[in-house]
């Protein structure tokens, strides 16, 4: 009769650790959540500036604090002090839009109304059938929502600063930590290798297309969406159309998507010109959208992202589409990684079933 204590057995033990890995790792990832954009950031930017960790690292005699230190500086300069100071400028340029319109500075509706008049009649009369550019209406609800918005900023000035707060406890959190990614992410990267029930080589197959997939969404994806913006906003300034910075921020923000971009921003104001009767503003803007802003995708993508990722552009559309939906702004970066490793992942499952197949003949 054996004296083994069936609670004591390897296979019971192993499944309780494994339970309580899980729980624990629930628990904290609950933890976590309010501050889940700020970490999720802090190791995406990890990951994209490994390569000046590793030159700072040469450079400093192999020390790793100081060369993550001045790491996080170059990325405080080059990246997220521009960033803080366009939102600055957006936000200002919002509210003096906001007042011009309110004290009939800016007559939008004049315009509308002008463009609307230039339609054929059958246009002019199939919208007004379906009751579309309802100006008039249009024009009260507006004017009732800016005549309230002094009122509206007034009671909501406590939750302005609590946004405030949490933005910059945010930011603290995410610089921290982003200090020590840069500086412990090899020995991070070589603990998860050793930690996750995987073969070695599937483990670092996963990491490292996680780290391509982020490093090709952050580096190609942002910077063509900020040079695409960039140059709408160019555009924009030198036709004389007011806000230029907001609008190019907008085609920043809308070049994110793949397929669609900045073209959902300069196309309607091409047309509105050409309606208006300002026909060579109307065709400068539509070439430069074209022509430039267009075809910069076609330009930068293969230098800056390549073939890294291998995902295809409907999926990559809809995995942006769905991140954004699900996870906010992080979603941009957050849904063509989960599709990343959605493939990969399955990619890995059929290599491990077929080698076990091969085997078992």
């Amino acid at each position: 009769m054996s004296s083994e204590d069936p609670m004591q057995s390897p296979n019971l033990e192993h499944r309780t650790l494994l339970w309580l890995v899980v729980g624990m790792s629930l628990a904290f990832g609950l933890v976590l959540w309010p501050y889940m954009g700020a970490v999720l950031w802090a190791l995406f930017i990890a990951i994209v500036f490994q390569p000046l960790q590793h030159r700072m690292m040469q450079r400093t005699g192999r020390r790793g604090s100081l060369a993550a230190l001045l790491s996080l500086l170059v990325i405080l300069l080059i990246v997220i002090l521009p960033v803080i100071l366009v939102a600055m400028s957006v936000a200002q340029e919002v509210t003096d839009v906001v007042q011009q319109m309110r004290s009939g500075q800016m007559d939008v509706f004049a315009s509308v109304q002008k463009a609307i008049e230039g339609l054929p009649a059958w246009v002019r009369s199939l919208l007004g059938r379906f009751g579309i550019f309802d100006v008039a209406g249009l024009q009260r609800q507006v004017g009732a929502l800016l005549t309230s918005s002094s009122q509206t900023i007034t009671t909501h000035v406590l939750g302005l600063g609590q946004i405030t707060l949490d933005f910059v406890v945010a930011m603290f959190v995410m610089l921290y930590l982003l200090y020590f990614m840069l500086r412990d992410g090899e020995q991070l990267a070589a603990r998860l290798t050793q930690a996750v029930p995987l073969e070695t080589q599937h483990t670092e197959r996963l990491l490292g297309q996680f780290a391509t997939v982020v490093r090709a969404t952050v580096k190609g994806n942002v910077v063509i969406a900020i040079v695409q913006g960039a140059l709408g906003g160019a555009a924009f300034a030198a036709l004389g159309i007011p806000g230029a910075l907001l609008w190019g921020t907008l085609m920043t923000l809308l070049s994110l998507l793949p397929a669609v971009g900045a073209a959902l921003v300069w196309a309607p104001v091409a047309i509105w010109m050409f309606m208006t009767g300002q026909l060579g503003s109307a065709a400068a803007l539509t070439a430069w959208g074209v022509l430039v802003i267009g075809l910069i995708d076609n330009v930068l993508r293969p230098i800056l992202v390549g073939k890294d990722t291998r995902l295809p552009d409907y999926l990559v559309l809809l995995a942006t589409l769905g991140g954004i939906s699900a996870f906010g702004l992080n979603g941009f970066v957050i849904g063509p990684v989960i599709a990343a490793m959605f493939l990969v992942a399955w990619d890995l499952f059929t290599r491990v079933r077929q080698q076990a197949d091969v085997g078992a003949q």
